[in-house]
């Protein structure tokens, strides 16, 4: 760790698909908008992630691309390894307060603290690693790429023993960002990694999200290493999950865990269960926010393909698990790791406590293989993100919990994801159609 060094600080926003974007700002600029606010470009609500410009009502050449007020979030930022602290914007209020993806985050929290219950939440993400540089990877036009292990081996010793500089400074880097790690392990199939954060209360949960996968994928390129976490890099293999493990709490008591009931949960575990599993196809553009995420949700691959649960069951949608009440949780295992971790966090909260809201009752608990269960159409995901956003306009519940004016925008920005894919030739459609049609 370098020397502390507060010249200039770093300050990051969480656009809508989850990538941090910011600026080095000088200490006296820094100490103003910790007095009151800032000011950003509201362009980063209006523009995609390669800042291509969608049609929206928050920014664009209508109004001139004015600036927005921001905030820096409340907390003691985290240290860099070039000794700057790094901190947090969120929008300050005002238009696009109602749809910065963490001040949607605090709002769905703080709904769920009015109703008695406060939540803590671990996100764990797979990811591949290969040996290239993005230009060296662009260079090869993302096939054939060079994987960190030649084959894979989940939880290998071996690989741990062999690689240990890149998890030892995969360790050291969590523990300077003060984003703590429960576990890091290689995952099956060349390349493949998981990690898994440990839980953290509310807010801090997705904070330490995305600093930890920023930074780690910034670490990854300065060893000449790429971090991964698109939902489905390489075909035939499995994707990529952003699972999230969550639990309710009313101060020390898990409001989960009822020793003496069915499977351990308390009604109100089975109430947010049966709101998870009803309202999942609706929000799952928030799960699966990109094109690629789709190709992720297939039969045999680790990811799930309609709304079911069961008990210790990662063939389901929904994974309940623990024994005691320091551990029961609820493992919503839908999202991919391309998912913005506030957006997930406020699309199962939201459905969760509208289900306790609603009393709604989930069926029983699955036992069996997942994939081959017959769950009626309205359980069933949307195919394609189109259909996903579709399904997410269209949602009353989202409305009422997220906003109009969050669902519209959102919506939006995912068919302008769509209108781009589909203007673009694949590899998939020069391979079928260049030569033999």
């Amino acid at each position: 760790m370098a020397q502390e060094n507060d010249d200039f600080i770093l300050l990051g926003y969480v656009d809508l698909d989850g990538l941090l974007r910011g600026k080095y700002v000088s200490r006296e600029k820094f100490q103003s908008w910790q007095k009151s606010t800032g000011t950003f470009c509201s362009a980063v609500l209006g523009w995609d992630m390669r800042d291509e410009l969608y049609d929206n009502a928050h920014s664009g050449w209508f109004n001139g691309f004015p600036d927005d007020p921001l905030r820096i979030a409340e907390g003691d930022g985290t240290r860099l390894a070039n000794g700057r602290r790094f901190y947090l914007m969120e929008y300050a209020d005002g238009k696009g307060a109602a749809l910065c993806p963490r001040r949607l985050a605090a709002r769905v929290l703080a709904r769920g603290e009015a109703m008695g219950f406060q939540l803590k939440a671990g996100f764990e993400y797979e990811f591949y690693v290969f040996r290239e540089t993005p230009e060296s990877a662009k260079a090869k036009g993302f096939r054939n790429l060079t994987p960190f292990s030649p084959s894979g081996s989940c939880y290998s010793i071996l690989r741990t023993a062999t690689h240990e500089n890149f998890f030892s400074g995969m360790l050291l880097l969590a523990e300077q960002l003060g984003t703590p790690l429960e576990a890091l392990h290689p995952e099956a199939f060349p390349g493949a990694m998981e990690f898994a954060l440990t839980p953290a209360a509310g807010l801090q949960a997705a904070d330490r999200a995305v600093i930890y996968k920023t930074f780690a994928k910034a670490w990854g390129q300065q060893q000449g290493l790429s971090l991964c976490f698109m939902a489905k890099p390489i075909s035939g293999m499995s994707g990529c999950g952003g699972h999230t493990h969550i639990s309710l709490w009313q101060g020390e008591h898990c409001a989960f865990f009822d020793k003496s009931a069915q499977d351990g949960l308390t009604q109100t575990a089975r109430h947010y269960i049966g709101g998870l599993l009803r309202y999942m196809p609706e929000l799952m553009a928030l799960y699966a926010p990109t094109i690629n995420s789709f190709t992720r949700l297939a039969p045999g691959f680790w990811a799930p393909t309609g709304a079911n649960w069961g008990i210790d069951n990662r063939t389901c949608a929904l994974r309940v698990l623990g024994d005691s009440g320091k551990s029961k949780r609820v493992e919503v295992r839908p999202p991919a790791a391309d998912a913005n971790p506030y957006l997930v966090l406020a699309a199962a909260h939201a459905a969760g406590l509208a289900g306790i809201e609603e009393q709604i009752e989930p069926p029983e608990p699955l036992a069996g293989n997942g994939y081959a269960d017959t769950l009626q159409a309205e359980r069933l995901f949307p195919r394609s993100l189109e259909e996903a956003a579709a399904r997410l306009r269209g949602s009353e519940m989202a409305r009422r919990w997220l906003g109009d004016a969050f669902v519209e925008h959102f919506a939006k920005s995912r068919e302008a994801e769509v209108a781009a894919h589909r203007a673009a030739v694949s590899d998939w459609e020069l391979e079928r159609y260049f030569e033999i049609i």
